[in-house]
């Protein structure tokens, strides 16, 4: 890996994973409480409070989960192939399983069995859907940090 390929690859802050976080929830969000609302003949306020307390839930495990993975196999050693991408989202998503069971029991007031089906159902959506926004988050977050290098390397190097 040349030394320039490398140093784009910068580390994230904590503003910047949250950032990444929010920005997946939300757009999950818009996505999965009207369909699910309507697979499941639920109300949409019914299925928007789950999705929010999902959302919330999963915000707090993307932020602890990517710290740790990123933590293990940072960028700088680990090509982000795309079966790599596929083992991040189902350690992710196997995970999440854990914490969105029982709320997902709780809130909709239904048995741990159907709650379990929800969430793999939930699971099905977020798999590609994890896939998809982080490889584009990652490609489009490279581009901005070479931009921001080459823009500020022609700013040195005229003020010479």
């Amino acid at each position: 890996m040349s030394s320039l390929n490398a140093s784009m690859k910068a580390k994230k802050s904590l503003t910047e994973r949250i950032f990444h976080a929010v920005g997946f929830e939300a757009l999950a969000l818009v996505i999965c409480a009207p369909t699910a609302a309507w697979l499941m003949n639920k109300r949409i306020f019914e299925m928007g409070v789950l999705a929010i307390l999902l959302s919330t839930t999963a915000m707090v495990w993307n932020v602890v989960y990517n710290s740790g993975f990123d933590y293990f196999w940072p960028q700088s050693r680990v090509k982000r192939t795309f079966a790599f991408r596929i083992a991040h989202a189902l350690g992710f998503e196997g995970g999440f399983i854990l914490f969105g069971l029982p709320i997902a029991a709780t809130w909709l007031q239904i048995g741990l069995l159907d709650a379990f089906l929800l969430e793999i159902g939930f699971f099905l959506f977020f798999l590609p859907y994890t896939i998809a926004y982080n490889w584009i988050y990652d490609t489009l977050r490279q581009r901005l940090i070479a931009r921001r290098r080459c823009a500020a390397h022609k700013a040195q190097t005229s003020c010479r």
